[in-house]
């Protein structure tokens, strides 16, 4: 079963990575982008078969490792 974890930051914040990019993109003359905000996405194949079992394990491992929950948020998605 394969899984995608997409994580980002929560509003309020401050993203200062993102606001490098919006720069960097403004600099290069895409002036039409009011503001970006930075995340990451992790693609974990799983041996599990059982959705249920495998949605449990994966927001075991955000809340553990994947996130940090105080300033990040998290979205599953089982690819198949």
């Amino acid at each position: 079963m394969k899984a995608r974890v997409t994580v980002t930051l929560k509003a309020g914040v401050l993203d200062p990575q993102g606001q490098a990019i919006q720069g960097s993109l403004k600099s290069l003359g895409f002036a039409g982008v009011g503001a970006v905000r930075q995340g990451k996405v992790f693609d974990l194949v799983l041996e599990e078969t059982d959705r249920t079992a495998a949605e449990t394990a994966l927001k075991a491992m955000c809340d553990r490792l994947l996130a940090n929950t105080v300033i990040e948020n998290y979205a599953i998605e089982i690819i198949g």
